[in-house]
């Protein structure tokens, strides 16, 4: 039996799903931009392309987390 994901990852489907990007490209954008903060990238995201404060935060989290 897989163990289901967990932390951040697991909205990942639902972010592709509901945006239509896949991950790698959202967190291409992420560490292309000039901000470094963690809720300053969510910020970002919410006001520049409009994600929901968990799928944001969820994105931040993991590729901020991947160095």
């Amino acid at each position: 039996m897989t163990e289901p994901v967990k932390g951040p990852a697991s909205y990942f489907p639902a972010i592709e799903q509901k945006y239509g990007r896949p991950i790698a490209e959202w967190q291409q954008l992420i560490r292309s931009s000039p901000l470094t903060k963690h809720m300053e990238l969510v910020g970002w995201l919410k006001a520049e392309h409009g994600l929901g404060h968990g799928h944001a935060n969820a994105l931040v989290a993991a590729t901020l987390a991947e160095g």
